[in-house]
């Protein structure tokens, strides 16, 4: 897993705990697999190098960043060309470079102005203020990813998708209602918490009780899911879990270091919530081989 592209830097990404993930249906198949909160869609770039699924859909609010990875399924030279323009750029105005690109995305949009600003902002955590606009600064410590690794990483993210792969422009809902029963989906929305208020790590939130609708309707469906959904870590918890028939298994997953601890200068560990839809559950047996799913059923 080592050897898997990860071509867009962004905080939160699934990168570490995708293989973890991805061993509670080692061995299974499935027609198509849904990511409809996709960011920079970890997982599917990580199940796609284990073959889990004849065809990938991946579906985010944010239209720039969906535009980053039609690019990468389409066009990786021009987007590859485009960063490394812009990355080149920083060494003649280091001072105002990544302010001026960051206004230009805001007025503009631009799938290779984010995809910059995601490589070079602070600690590849973006951030958006309360029009939509990205608000976050630029790490004065690195010059972000340089152009020959972004270029290699895009396309060998090309090659490993493209053709089996569509990207989408829309919201969760719409995505996850394409899919059937002999699908798989990949829920990583943003956490209770840290959604709403004066946090703006997130480009747009995810209400709760959304989420359990989308999750009712899949159950309905009999469309098999994995659900990446808060946490805690030190004695801070992100919310109450999510419980009754509508899940199947509840597991908690190390994450490591706190990143958002990290930013704030301090250091706590991490532990995700992970769940499986009663549907995936049910077909996956208590006698797994998974240790952590045999105790959580």
């Amino acid at each position: 897993m080592g050897a898997v592209p990860h071509p867009i830097p962004y905080q939160g990404s699934k990168r570490r705990l995708a293989p973890q993930i991805l061993d509670f249906v080692d061995g299974r198949t499935f027609e198509t697999l849904y990511e409809p909160f996709a960011g920079s869609a970890a997982f599917t770039i990580a199940a796609g190098s284990r073959g889990l699924a004849d065809r990938y859909v991946i579906g985010d609010s944010l239209e720039p960043l969906m535009d980053i990875w039609g690019a990468i399924l389409s066009t990786p030279t021009a987007l590859a060309s485009a960063y490394e323009d812009l990355w080149e750029e920083q060494k003649t105005e280091p001072g105002e470079h990544f302010n001026r690109v960051r206004t230009e995305y805001n007025e503009k949009g631009g799938a290779a102005r984010l995809l910059y600003l995601l490589a070079r902002c602070v600690k590849n955590a973006p951030r958006w203020n309360k029009g939509g606009g990205f608000s976050q600064s630029a790490d004065h410590r690195r010059k972000g990813m340089r152009p020959s690794r972004m270029r290699a990483q895009i396309e060998r993210c090309h090659e490993l998708l493209s053709g089996t792969t569509t990207a989408l422009s829309q919201d969760a809902v719409a995505t996850s209602a394409m899919a059937g029963a002999s699908d798989l989906v990949y829920l990583d929305p943003p956490w209770q918490g840290t959604s709403a208020g004066s946090d703006t790590r997130y480009h747009s939130g995810f209400d709760r009780a959304d989420l359990e609708a989308m999750l009712t309707s899949l159950n309905t469906r009999q469309v098999p899911w994995i659900l990446s959904y808060d946490g805690r870590h030190g004695e801070r918890t992100y919310g109450p879990p999510l419980g009754g028939d509508l899940i199947g298994a509840h597991i908690e997953l190390a994450a490591g270091r706190s990143s958002q601890a990290t930013l704030s200068g301090r250091s706590a560990e991490t532990f995700e919530s992970l769940y499986l839809s009663p549907t995936l559950a049910g077909e996956i047996s208590a006698a797994t081989a998974n240790p952590q799913l045999a105790v959580a059923l």
